[in-house]
């Protein structure tokens, strides 16, 4: 698969998952930037028109 060009690879398409859910992928650089890794708890709030999502902490 082809490199998105810069300005393009922070756009995203909501896909659906299931019945009642959507979900949208991060880019593999912002996980590896946060040390993420796969089935991590995240935690996911709205704040606005804008949605936040942090690392789930105990």
């Amino acid at each position: 698969m082809a490199k998105r060009p810069q300005n393009e690879s922070q756009i995203r398409k909501l896909t659906k998952l299931g019945k009642k859910s959507l979900c949208v992928t991060i880019p593999i650089e912002i996980i590896r930037e946060f040390g993420w890794r796969e089935r991590q708890r995240v935690v996911v709030k709205k704040l606005g028109k804008k949605i936040i999502i942090s690392d789930w902490k105990k």
